[in-house]
Parts: C-alpha cells; structure tokens; sequence
C-alpha cells in the first residue's frame, strides 16, 4: 500500500471519528417552533410568574411575554395550550451512574459491555421520561451512550460524563479480588478498569495518566475517589484516600483543559486534603464537621449532597454486614451536612448517586421531594435546575452542551416540562411524572405531549 492511499485511509478514519466525538445531537429542526400558551413559568427564583405565552425556535427559547405571540406564517407551529400550568426547566440530577444505575454490582463488575451499555440505554430514557434532561455521571463509560444520544438514536438527558472514577489501590473504586493482589505493573487490568468503570492508580504520575485518559475520550470533568464509601469492600468509611499531591496531580491535568476535579469525600480529613489539592466540588461530605464546611465556603467550593434519610431511598443491596454498619454511619452526619451548607450558604448541588438498584433509580424525582426537610419548595426546584446548572457549567471549555440550561430565559437551551399543577404549592407533583408531566421537551424536540393541543399549523 502506498503511502498516499494510507495518508488517505488516516484521514477517513479520523474524519468518522471526529465526527462521532464531535456530534450533538438533533436538537429541535432548524425550522421547528413550538408556541406554549398560557403557562406560569417557574423562574430562577424558583417563583411562579404570572400567565404567559413562551416561543421556542429550534432548540433555544426565543421570546417570552405575557402578549399574545403571532404564530410564524413561514413555519410549521406547534401549538400547546397550557391551561395556566407551570412550565418549568427540565431537572438536573447532579450525581449519577447511568451505565450501572440498573444492574446488580455482580453484573456490572463481570458482565460485556455491551449488556451493560444496552440496559443503560433504557435507563437513560427511563430519566428523561422522568423529567430529567441532564446528568453529570460521576463514573463509568458513559461516552458511547453520551454519543447515541446525542446522535438521536435514542432518547435520553444530556449527559456530562466522567468515565472511569479514579481509585487508589483498596479504594472506594477498587473492586479487584483479593486473588488479584499484587498487582504486576504492566500485567492485566481488572474487569472493571477494561471496560472503563474504574481506574486504578497510584502516585501523582498514575494518577496524572489517567486523568488525561479520561480526558481523551470526553470527559467534561475528573472524578477521584478520595475518601472511604459504603458500598465498597475494602474502605472503611473513615479513611483518606490519596495524598495531597496525588489529587493535585488530577487538578492539574484537569486544569490544563479548562476543566475542574470532583471527589467522593465523606470526612473532614478527605475534605480539607482535596480543598488544598485544588478541586472544586465535593460529592457526599455527610461527615463534614464546621471547620471543614466553614473552608468550602471560604474558598467557593461546590458541595453535591445527597438526602439519604428514607428507607425507600436506600439501595437494598448491599454486600455484607460492614457496608450496612457504613450506611448507618453515613446516614447519621445527614442533618448536620444540610444544616453546615445552609449555615455557611455554601454552592449546593442535589443528585441521586443511584447505584445497582433498578427500583431505587424510580424514585429520582421522590428523592429530591425529601429536600424540603432544609429547604422550601422554591428553594428545591432552583436546587435541581439553576443551580445544578451552575454546577454543570463548571466544565468552562469542556462543556459539551454549551448555552444556558436550568431557566426558562430568552436565549437558553429548551429544555422544558410543562407540569398539570403548581409544584411550589405541592412538590410531590414531581414524584409522578407520568401523570404530572404532561410536556417533555429537550433541546426544543417534544418526547412527551400528552395536552390536547391546538396544531401544528
């Protein structure tokens, strides 16, 4: 083969492949407008405006005004009677794990991945459907689902992934057998580092690998694991993971792509050791005391809690005796971490962390309900639009949606729910989308109208 006909084959290979990493999806037909009449629009304030008529074009809201707007002589109009019903953004779960949200821990550690990509694929839909148009995956190979999604092959929530979660050797990613210690450098991954789950590593130098690896294939954030977890095996839930210099290494190769590290972190040690490090977000942090919460919001920290206090919000597998002793201790700095945030008015963010549990991952909109423990409904709904939004927006270059989400404003992404009541007055709406969200839309395509509608003209 001579070396133009492989110059040739190079260039077609890398011109699919950049397509493919580089597609975003159909979004609402250049042409397409949708006209929703007569809706209180739920704004940034987590508030209900008075009636009102909003018009998308495309896949962004164009104009928003309590006048009648003229339907467009030169386009098809979709035309939905709101009936004074709250239009709302579509919600934003800040912490999830998609491709293995649904599936036992033994599946997801030992199962193909295609098998793994395809349930995840039906549970991404299941989220939509529920009224979530994004997720910030915080682990697992999520990039393939991403690019289907995005390609309109299915439907699904934009999703900001992670990839693999990065773990220390015995730490909360670390789900080897003990038959596969020691590890051999340069010998075989593990399952779950070959399918891109986890990745294992040690060092500032490892750790600074797999971070751009991750980098590589999409990530529009870093996720380490620095701190103990219920459901591992191997980490009790009080112990740091990584050393200062490790995590900095992720910040820094995160940092050069514009770029931010999340961690999992549950105690004050893990905290302040990732702070110093650099990151910008903790996930978890139910064991944080008042210096460790008192330093987030000193130095602008964003804090992605989760509500675990309902027995039907909890996972009920759970490997052994030990995790369930974790989970109870977890369970018990709960009400103290809601009420730090709150005292220091720290960037919080809300997200399910929903792991090995189909019946759990049904109760993604219940869960946000319990918020109202600390918060009122108001509060909670700006929780899990605008300011979730906020979070994901972190991204800066990496963002892969790039526009406003989480507020229905002139000029943001359409992304809306068009709920059959007023969910200030009554939250609960949320937790049954199937009867209360009788509108869906993302990036101004329509996956649900069950209104009887005037249209299209």
């Amino acid at each position: 083969m001579n070396t133009r006909i492989c110059r040739l084959l190079v260039f077609i290979f890398w011109g699919a492949f950049g397509y493919q990493v580089c597609a975003q999806g159909p979004g609402g037909r250049p042409g397409s407008v949708t006209l929703f009449n007569n809706v209180r629009v739920l704004n940034r304030a987590g508030e209900l405006t008075a009636p009102t008529n909003v018009l998308v074009r495309g896949n962004l809201i164009e104009r928003i005004t309590t006048s009648p707007i003229p339907t467009d002589r030169m386009a098809t109009t979709k035309i939905i009677e709101g009936g004074g019903r709250t239009l709302m953004p579509g919600m934003i779960d800040a912490h999830t794990h998609i491709m293995m949200q649904e599936i036992p821990m033994s599946v997801a550690m030992t199962a193909d991945i295609g098998y793994i990509t395809l349930v995840a694929g039906k549970a991404a839909t299941d989220t939509l459907m529920r009224g979530f148009t994004s997720i910030r995956d915080l682990g697992g190979p999520s990039f393939g689902l991403k690019m289907a999604i995005d390609q309109g092959l299915l439907p699904g929530p934009r999703i900001y992934p992670s990839g693999a979660f990065i773990s220390q050797t015995s730490g909360h990613g670390d789900f080897r057998m003990p038959y596969e210690i020691p590890r051999v450098i340069g010998g075989p991954l593990s399952h779950a580092e070959v399918i891109g789950v986890a990745a294992i590593a040690d060092g500032p130098d490892e750790v600074l690998l797999r971070s751009r690896e991750q980098l590589m294939k999409g990530a529009s954030q870093v996720k380490l694991m620095a701190g103990g977890g219920v459901t591992s095996v191997y980490d009790p839930l009080d112990v740091a993971q990584y050393t200062e210099p490790e995590i900095h290494a992720a910040v820094l190769a995160a940092d050069n792509w514009g770029t931010y590290v999340t961690v999992h972190a549950y105690t004050p040690k893990a905290i302040q050791t990732a702070i110093a490090a650099g990151v910008r977000c903790i996930d978890h942090g139910q064991l944080a005391d008042d210096a460790s919460a008192k330093l987030m919001a000193e130095k602008g920290i964003w804090w992605s809690l989760q509500p675990f206090l309902d027995a039907d919000d909890e996972s009920a597998v759970l490997p052994n005796p030990a995790n369930q002793a974790k989970r109870l201790q977890m369970r018990a700095g709960i009400d103290t971490a809601y009420k730090l945030a709150k005292k220091y008015k720290i960037k919080t963010a809300w997200g399910t962390d929903t792991l090995f549990d189909a019946k759990l991952a049904t109760r993604q909109g219940a869960q946000l309900t319990t918020l109202v423990r600390w918060y009122t409904p108001s509060e909670v709904l700006k929780m899990a639009t605008a300011d979730n939004a906020e979070l994901l927006a972190l991204s800066g270059p990496r963002n892969p949606y790039p526009g406003k989400l989480g507020v229905v404003e002139e000029g943001a992404l359409a992304d809306l729910l068009l709920v059959d009541g007023d969910p200030v007055a009554d939250i609960k709406l949320i937790e049954d989308p199937g009867k209360n969200f009788v509108v869906i839309m993302k990036d101004g395509v329509i996956y649900k109208n069950i209104v009887n509608a005037e249209g299209p003209r």
